[in-house]
């Protein structure tokens, strides 16, 4: 059984055949698929998505290059999704779905069965390629710790997004989110919480070996995506033989990082398996144990069970 632990199954790309592709990903064996929020509307929309269907589980947050929408309510906001708080879904401001499925249907569930689909929250960290601007570089920074506290608070894991200035393996991006991540544990550590040996997972890992090494020393996840398989990715591919499995997670940031030998299309769930695939050439197994381990690893971080 494999799991997508990062898909944008709530964009617009899939309004025409949502429903195929989730059935596409259940005949692949997936037994779970995680879709993280970029803002509060993406958010919402994860988690009626969530509701639909067995298999689809939602994270709620602010990804660093959707912030033009912060501002001194959204943590609260944010707050009242990870935990349903004293709000209803349909109570959030009204939220129209311009940029969504807007045919998505009201929540049916019961409260506590919604919060048993919020697993995470995500999409969240530091985006230096996009955004330039030392003061907005500030505010991702600020948002993100934000975002921390709360995952602290409401006791979920994060999907950490990290994306350097000209895509390069290391940078500032890097040292400011270690920093940053490195003071968060601290506080989990010093307060007791289990969260500190489980904190979530580096998501669609571009970095050097010695980040991922810094992100394993505080107990993070590493996931990897489909850039994996291509032809020009040597050195990523050393760098995932130098991870243990343990500490991996497979991903396909769908509808984006579509695999061979599916590059070129539209990416969804069911193409995670050519990442295991790579992962298993590459650390000389079996597509099989790559997805027992990962989906294990998947199970164990967000807490949905095997």
């Amino acid at each position: 059984m494999l799991t997508d632990t990062h898909c944008h199954l709530d964009f617009n790309k899939f309004d025409a055949d949502r429903a195929e592709v989730i059935q596409r990903a259940v005949e692949a064996r997936l037994t779970r698929i995680l879709i993280p929020g970029l803002e509060l509307e993406s958010s919402v929309a994860a988690i009626k998505l969530a509701e639909l269907h067995p298999n689809l589980y939602a994270a709620v947050g602010y990804h660093p290059t959707d912030l033009d929408t912060w501002n001194e309510h959204s943590i609260k906001e944010l707050k009242s999704l990870a935990s349903l708080g004293n709000v209803t879904l349909s109570e959030t401001k009204g939220l129209a779905y311009s940029k969504r499925d807007s045919s998505l249907p009201a929540l049916r569930v019961a409260q506590n069965d919604i919060t048993s689909k919020i697993v995470a929250i995500g999409e969240i960290g530091l985006d230096y390629y996009w955004v330039k601007e030392p003061d907005k570089r500030a505010q991702q920074r600020e948002v993100l710790k934000q975002q921390l506290k709360l995952a602290q608070e409401v006791n979920k894991p994060v999907v950490i997004h990290m994306r350097e200035e000209n895509d390069a393996w290391c940078g500032q991006a890097s040292i400011d989110l270690l920093e940053i991540l490195g003071e968060w544990h601290n506080d989990l550590h010093a307060e007791n919480r289990p969260l500190a040996e489980k904190p979530g997972v580096l998501h669609s890992f571009n970095g050097n070996l010695e980040t991922a090494q810094r992100a394993l020393d505080l107990h993070f996840y590493i996931g990897i995506t489909g850039p994996v398989t291509y032809k020009n990715a040597e050195e990523k591919r050393q760098i995932v033989r130098q991870l243990p499995l343990e500490r991996l997670l497979i991903e396909t940031d769908s509808p984006f990082l579509t695999p061979v030998p599916q590059r070129g299309k539209r990416n969804e769930p069911a193409f995670v398996a050519y990442i295991a695939d790579k992962i298993a050439e590459i650390h000389m197994t079996t597509r099989e144990q790559i997805a027992e381990i990962t989906t294990a690893n998947a199970a164990r971080l967000f807490g949905w069970g095997g």
